[in-house]
């Protein structure tokens, strides 16, 4: 803060509150011109009289008694500009101590599951309600509470895992992020129809019902520009994050204009490093969480 704007502050508290205390001081004496009991002459629903008698001592004691706690309190903590107060008093403080207490109480909680795989703890019913209050409080934000994503933010329960479904690399993702790019491919295709034709030829990838010609001429241009990370076939590539096309689920939208953006534009799909904000074992116990929430969904579908 600069110097003019702490002396702004200083001398805008200062100025109040000596305006309270002399606003105080002159409604809390009596005129000697009026006797006690004189009226003002204002009279509502015809009985009800104002009367001009000054605020009862009790009543502007408080006041004081609040103005005084207000100036130990600026003394005290930071309020006046640049001036920290005498109590050292930061909010970074009080919050470091607030975390550093959560973190004494919880650390033996967490500590029977430290050093444990990702696929023994989703096993495990405790870590497990634990693995859901980390994901609650750090992934539904874009997940959604129960996991099954929204546009551009995968569903993590249905078995289509762009990276790869095995524990180890939910924890990487989880621990060291993800960044998805597909580059912009309109300036490789060269026109509006070869862009058309290579949509048409993904949408019939997944088994949508496309024109035949359209998709016939898209093969080729598919085959030069994107079978290189998304195979020949359209099934993806867990190595590189790219995406199956053939399985009809749609990160971004299977519609024409949603595959026809992504061809055109490009995509940036990217996910945080979460493994210094949660450490080994709370990433260990989301990790745990997510795929064991993938191995009931396979099972509920796998039911006739």
């Amino acid at each position: 803060m600069s110097a003019f704007w702490s002396w702004f502050i200083i001398v805008l508290v200062v100025v109040n509150v000596v305006g309270c205390l002399w606003l105080l001081w002159f409604t809390g004496r009596r005129r000697p011109d009026l006797k006690a009991g004189a009226q003002t002459g204002h009279v509502w629903d015809g009985d009800l009289r104002e009367y001009n008698n000054p605020l009862p001592k009790w009543w502007i004691n408080l006041f004081y008694i609040t103005i005084v706690f207000t100036i130990g309190y600026l003394v005290w903590y930071p309020g006046l500009g640049a001036f920290k107060g005498i109590g050292d008093w930061t909010s970074s403080g009080e919050h470091d101590a607030a975390v550093a207490a959560a973190r004494e109480k919880l650390e033996p909680v967490f500590a029977r599951f430290e050093g444990k795989s990702v696929a023994e703890l989703a096993t495990d019913p405790d870590a497990l309600e634990l693995g859901r209050s980390v994901f609650a409080n750090t992934c539904a934000t874009c997940h959604g509470s129960d996991a099954r994503g929204a546009k551009g933010f995968p569903n993590l329960v249905d078995r289509d895992w762009q990276w790869g479904e095995p524990p180890d690399v939910i924890l990487t993702s989880v621990l060291h992020g993800r960044q998805a790019a597909m580059p912009a491919l309109a300036p490789a295709l060269g026109s509006d129809q070869a862009v058309t034709e290579t949509v048409v030829y993904v949408q019939s990838l997944s088994g949508q019902k496309v024109d035949p010609a359209l998709a016939a001429a898209g093969k080729p241009r598919f085959e030069m520009l994107c079978a290189a990370c998304h195979t020949p076939a359209g099934t993806g590539n867990p190595i590189l994050g790219a995406p199956d096309l053939s399985d009809d689920i749609w990160l971004y939208g299977g519609d024409f204009e949603s595959i026809r953006t992504a061809i055109v534009q490009g995509r940036n799909g990217q996910m945080p490093a979460f493994g210094p904000l949660l450490g080994d074992t709370r990433s260990r116990l989301v990790s745990a969480w997510v795929y064991a929430q993938s191995q009931a969904d396979a099972a509920q579908e796998a039911q006739p």
